[in-house]
């Protein structure tokens, strides 16, 4: 299988120079993710509304791939305030819940003040019944 590049949309893919999404065979690399809602380019300020949006976007990219949030088996999180994850809990419970992939939490600055949060994904599709 060729490398497919996948797109969200987002302005920043081409002015940094990076796609969405990368799938290469069964493996799928979704880049650091943040809380934008790409269709209106604006940010809620709540990190849980950031968090739901953020997921919204890696599972669209991961359809696009032919896998789902249920293919997942590695994240990474990323905030710059920690007391900010615990908030989020109940989101990624629900949205990872049934993968329950390895992951991590980091503490970072991101590239505006306004986000709360990143997450980036590998998965790895499955064969389907």
């Amino acid at each position: 299988m060729k490398r497919k590049w996948i797109s969200s949309g987002s302005p920043f893919e081409a002015q940094i120079g990076y796609s969405r999404a990368v799938v290469d065979g069964d493996w799928i690399f979704v880049a650091g993710t943040t809380g934008y809602d790409y269709e209106t380019m604006t940010m809620p300020e709540s990190v849980v509304e950031q968090t739901a949006n953020t997921l919204a976007t890696i599972a669209r990219a991961l359809e696009e791939a032919g896998a789902s949030l249920d293919d997942v088996v590695r994240v990474r999180y990323i905030l710059p305030d920690p007391a900010d994850f615990e908030p989020c809990w109940p989101v990624l419970r629900e949205a990872f819940g049934k993968a329950r992939p390895a992951a991590t939490m980091l503490v970072a600055g991101l590239m505006t003040p306004q986000m709360k949060i990143e997450i980036e994904v590998t998965a790895r599709r499955q064969a389907r019944a």
